[in-house]
């Protein structure tokens, strides 16, 4: 079992346990809580917290019940993206991580508002978490702007606006630096600063990320092209069903490949430049995330 193995199979269980224990506190529809429940106990690579943990460890810190925090936090916004996402008024998908999407159990109305709970529960977390005041403040103005109208409901608004015209490959990132990678960037960012890192350390992570993002994007393009429904556990071929410019389309499977190869080239040498930065850095569980997202 490789290092990153251990790490998912020590650490999901911890995130999800944060996040459970504070809806079923906090949430007072019994109906609404076992809706939000269900999204969120779906399972998942729980990627963006995983990522938040690793940077703290990677830099020599201990794991304290505030990035546990954090990472929930997280979690929820990503999670609440998901609900929406799957809505028949976005892209109407009926599976998610090979279970029933949220409206086909709960209904549309009842999922937006689990997505909407999720949301606004996340910033509650925070705001009531053992962070220290000004690492709340920070960290609640940094995840507002990548989840909301800078960062990533901006790039949903372009994703679904690019159905109804082909995108340039310019715009196709500008859509999923923000759809995609601000949630990323921001787990990167949130690990620095919990590790008490130098803004240039900070800065070199959210170069890391800007990379690590569009290379999971441009994998999440070809597995929907290339890949079946068993092994996604959601619908394949939706990018196409949707008319959706993806980075297959524009650049064939053989060019997006070779995209996706760079832009991890790219991120595994940002972690290289931070380490010759920072003596204490520890790359390996970085670079475990960035194996693991290569064999997907």
């Amino acid at each position: 079992m490789t290092e990153f193995s251990q790490f998912q199979q020590q650490h999901i269980p911890l995130i999800e346990e944060e996040m459970t224990a504070f809806l079923e506190k906090y949430t007072a529809n019994t109906y609404l809580k076992e809706s939000m429940l269900y999204s969120v106990q779906s399972g998942g690579k729980r990627l963006r917290p995983l990522l938040l943990l690793a940077v703290v460890l990677s830099f020599g810190k201990e794991l304290e019940k505030k990035d546990f925090q954090a990472a929930a936090a997280l979690e929820m916004i990503h999670t609440y993206s998901l609900i929406h996402d799957d809505l028949p008024a976005m892209d109407d998908d009926d599976l998610r991580r090979g279970k029933p999407t949220n409206h086909k159990i709960y209904g549309d109305a009842h999922a937006i508002l689990a997505g909407d709970g999720l949301l606004t529960a996340a910033f509650q977390l925070l705001a009531l978490s053992q962070l220290e005041m000004d690492e709340k403040v920070l960290l609640i103005q940094l995840l507002t702007k990548a989840a909301g109208t800078e960062g990533m409901v901006s790039g949903q608004a372009g994703d679904l606006q690019g159905e109804t015209r082909s995108l340039t490959l310019e715009e196709l990132i500008e859509v999923h630096e923000r759809k995609t990678g601000a949630l990323i960037e921001f787990a990167l960012l949130a690990g620095g600063i919990l590790a008490d890192q130098t803004e240039a350390i900070v800065a070199l992570l959210g170069d890391f990320a800007k990379h690590l993002g569009l290379a999971f994007q441009i994998r999440d393009d070809l597995l929907d092209a290339t890949s079946s429904e068993e092994e996604l556990g959601k619908q394949v071929g939706r990018d196409e069903t949707l008319h959706k410019s993806t980075y297959p389309g524009l650049l064939g499977i053989e060019g997006a490949t070779k995209a996706f190869e760079e832009q991890m080239t790219l991120a595994n040498d940002q972690l290289l430049d931070i380490q010759q930065n920072n003596s204490e850095f520890q790359p390996e569980l970085l670079q475990g995330i960035l194996k693991q997202l290569e064999l997907q």
